[in-house]
């Protein structure tokens, strides 16, 4: 699955469109908030963080739907993708809403018992168990936050297949994309490098939709194959 992703992204490019707006919108925020976050702090730039990650969730909501009708038909357009997408905005916005709340919320209440490293195992932990609220919402149109039970279901019918995902995309999204490219791009100045990152992470971003939506196909839809 992981490796059988990589041509057919190559092969349909228009996978990258939303990734790609999601990069370009990333930039821009983070412009703005350089402009306006001075005056409320920390707080303000939370704020801009937690709009950021909305705003890619929503996109790899969109990616995902494009990836499913890859896997399942061999073609997926975009104006397929993004008409279902735009139908499902609700479903997805909540569910993202949702999924940030919860991860948040666990590694809030972690933050209480001392060592920060406790906030981060329990967010960690919520974010594995709700890996699937995504495609749950973009997929299977589960509405809001009823995506969030489903993908509780779904890692527990299958944990090992969901823990490797979970793996896969801390590895790309968090290790080799944050870095382990700035050790290549050492004498390239900041604004090239903002470009180039941005443009890895809209690869990076378009290839997960694929293992993602083939993993949660086979778990909620195994019946239908």
């Amino acid at each position: 699955m992981y490796a059988r992703a990589v041509p057919l992204l190559l092969r349909h490019p228009a996978v990258f469109v939303m990734p790609l707006l999601a990069a370009v919108v990333e930039l821009l925020v983070n412009q703005l908030s350089n402009l306006v976050t001075d005056p409320v702090g920390g707080l303000g730039s939370s704020i801009f963080g937690m709009l950021v990650q909305l705003i890619y969730l929503w996109a790899f909501g969109v990616t995902i739907i494009q990836a499913n009708n890859i896997w399942r038909r061999g073609r997926g357009t975009f104006d397929e993708a993004w008409e279902e997408g735009r139908l499902k905005f609700g479903g997805i916005a909540l569910a993202a809403i949702g999924f940030q709340f919860v991860v948040w919320a666990a590694s809030y209440i972690g933050s209480f018992f001392g060592a920060g490293m406790i906030g981060l195992a329990l967010g960690a932990l919520a974010a594995f168990f709700l890996i699937y609220t995504i495609p749950a919402a973009a997929i299977g149109g589960i509405p809001g936050t009823l995506a969030l039970s489903v993908s509780i279901r779904n890692v527990r019918a299958q944990p090992l297949g969901s823990l490797i995902l979970a793996l896969v995309f801390f590895l790309i999204w968090y290790v080799a994309v944050p870095l382990g490219l700035p050790s290549l791009l050492v004498h390239v100045s900041p604004s090239i490098w903002s470009l180039i990152t941005a443009a890895v992470r809209a690869v990076a971003l378009a290839y997960l939709a694929f293992p993602f939506a083939k993993q949660y196909d086979d778990i909620a839809f195994s019946g239908y194959w």
